[in-house]
């Protein structure tokens, strides 16, 4: 069973301009999806619709198997879902340690726990002490998107939404930051999800779903 499916989904905005139509994807975990199609074709409405944060206007989201409108969207977003956005929306001037700490807290995870596993996420994603106690203002791009990946990562989710992770990256960074996408797909089981421009991004991904003007396609990779 799919962790994540679309059914048919269609999204119009109240302006009547209509950006997805019939639109079924399934998700797995354990793997890496790669979103890929023109500015305009709906790409980050789509990352907007699996997050919870809309709904279609047409057909179903599922969520191991239930339809998302149905259960606790809060807790959905706060404990399913870790999204990384393309500009990092991290808080400058909080440290990398403070930034991850902060949702860990939003999130209700105990205090006592909260800033010993911030830690260990920041180096997970390649960071060391010295660089996770500096204000994020003082980090290069790279570092910062390894933040937000700690950050997406501090409740525990299932699902990683990423919206152009690697756009802002030069090639070697990006893709040490695709090397950690792929270890948390493989080693942790968890469904990742990338928006990207990138045909090198995409090209690693095990699965690759195009979308052009109110269409969709897919290109399974990899077995």
């Amino acid at each position: 069973m799919s962790i994540l499916e679309l059914k048919d989904v269609s999204y119009t905005y109240e302006d009547g301009t209509a950006v997805l139509k019939n639109i079924s994807f399934t998700f797995d975990e354990g793997k890496i999806y790669a979103v890929i199609g023109r500015s305009g074709a709906g790409k980050t409405t789509l990352l907007s619709l699996l997050s919870g944060l809309a709904f279609p206007t047409q057909g179903k989201i599922l969520f191991n198997d239930k339809e998302i409108t149905g259960i606790d969207t809060y807790f959905y977003r706060s404990h399913n879902v870790g999204v990384i956005f393309q500009s990092y929306n991290l808080l400058p001037n909080l440290t990398a340690l403070e930034n991850v700490v902060l949702s860990m807290e939003i999130a209700g995870i105990q205090k006592k726990e909260r800033e010993q596993k911030a830690m260990q996420l920041l180096e997970k994603v390649g960071l060391d002490s010295e660089e996770a106690h500096r204000r994020v203002l003082k980090l290069s791009g790279g570092q910062q998107q390894r933040v937000a990946i700690a950050r997406a990562l501090s409740y525990d989710p299932h699902i990683i939404l990423a919206d152009e992770p690697t756009g802002n990256l030069d090639e070697d960074t990006q893709q040490e930051i695709v090397g950690i996408f792929q270890r948390l797909a493989r080693e942790e089981n968890r469904c990742i999800v990338l928006v990207t421009h990138s045909p090198a991004v995409a090209e690693q991904a095990d699965v690759v779903y195009t979308l052009t003007a109110l269409k969709a396609s897919g290109e399974k990779k990899n077995g």
